[in-house]
């Protein structure tokens, strides 16, 4: 069954870091562009960051400079290395493998919930 599964969320204090990363099942993960995504409560979702198939990285104004995202095709795995981490980064992040057409193709997980505070 194709799947994505996050981890590495969890409570951190602002000026910390934490490591997303998004495990991948039954996919041919080398053909997919990956994203990572978060929704605030009462707010809508937004883009993160993306990674594509060949590797190009792509990132909100709001975390340049401060996250990383990653991929290991290797391992079926991306991942979303997040520093310096602000109240303001609280957030469940969900990872999105994405393919453009002509076979358009999104997968995603379930979330996992970032809290920044002290």
């Amino acid at each position: 069954q194709e799947q994505l599964a996050e981890s590495g969320g969890g409570l951190v204090q602002p000026g910390g870091s934490l490591r997303l990363t998004c495990a991948a099942s039954e996919i041919s993960f080398h053909i997919y562009d990956m994203k990572w995504y978060r929704q605030a409560s009462g707010m809508q979702r937004e883009l993160v960051a993306t990674i594509s198939k060949d590797g190009t990285t792509m990132y909100s104004d709001s975390v340049k400079g401060r996250f990383t995202i990653s991929r290991d095709n290797t391992k079926n795995t991306s991942y979303l290395q997040m520093n310096n981490l602000k109240p303001e980064d609280t957030a469940v992040y969900y990872c999105n493998a994405h393919r453009d057409p002509p076979i358009k193709r999104d997968l995603w997980g379930r979330g996992t919930q970032v809290t920044v505070s002290s």
